[in-house]
């Protein structure tokens, strides 16, 4: 029996002494520290489709740059060269029934023509130029327009660019298309593959600057009156064309 109480007391001690550390540990060290971690993930199934919507659309608007550039020996006569031949120009575009509000001046300089040939530089007159936009609401017009200018006295047609006034309504057309065909498409795969739609996470879509680009005509060859013949400028067709990403979740 006393044998049993000498082992039970160093026991004891041992077992009194490891929670006063640990106690002491806890107070004046680092904290014993117990957590259960868990973390939760929410894994949800993505499907993303593609659709195309195209609208072929037929120009209804016009701009056409005219140019008039005189030479005279002085400012003045330049001036007023290019001044006599713009006033022709306005009014016969006018009697076409192009609204003054559409004829506007984009530029009006007048430079210094110089001699070269010698060492010493010499100015032999001056260069008036004047350049008018006209933006043409009856898309008919255009070869009028460019004819009647030229007819006047300008000697410049710069480009021709034909656009949509309502191209907003075309593009909203088109985008209408892309997200019927999208929708379309995710239905029909989800029914052969056997999984349900949720609902739209994410949207995205993109157009095709090339097509939808205004027609540009540079430095426009006007065919001379006197043969009979006069300007023929085509207007065309655009194609306004938006492409659509539709993501899904997959329930």
């Amino acid at each position: 029996m006393k044998d049993l109480s000498k082992k039970i007391v160093p026991a004891f001690l041992v077992i009194v002494f490891f929670f006063l550390v640990a106690s002491l540990y806890s107070k004046f060290g680092n904290p014993l520290a117990f957590s259960v971690n868990s973390s939760v993930t929410n894994k949800s199934d993505v499907f993303t489709v593609t659709g195309e919507g195209t609208v072929s659309i037929q120009p209804d608007i016009a701009y056409v740059n005219i140019g008039i550039n005189k030479t005279a020996t002085t400012v003045k006569q330049a001036q007023s060269q290019a001044n006599e031949v713009m006033n022709k120009v306005i009014a016969g575009l006018k009697t076409l029934g192009i609204d003054a509000k559409n004829i506007q001046t984009v530029s009006y300089y007048i430079n210094p023509n110089y001699d070269w040939s010698s060492s010493i530089q010499k100015i032999t007159g001056y260069s008036a130029n004047t350049q008018l936009k006209v933006k043409i609401t009856d898309i008919d017009k255009v070869n009028d327009v460019i004819d009647s200018a030229t007819s006047n006295g300008a000697n410049q047609v710069n480009n021709v660019t034909f656009d949509v006034e309502n191209r907003e309504a075309s593009e909203e057309t088109a985008r209408k298309q892309a997200v019927d065909e999208a929708n379309h498409k995710a239905k029909a795969a989800a029914k052969a593959a056997g999984f349900n739609l949720g609902k739209i996470i994410s949207y995205s879509e993109s157009s095709n600057d090339n097509t939808v680009s205004p027609i540009m005509y540079k430095a426009l060859a006007v065919t001379d009156q006197a043969g009979g013949s006069g300007t023929n400028v085509q207007s065309g067709s655009q194609d306004i064309k938006i492409t659509v990403n539709l993501s899904y979740q997959i329930n």
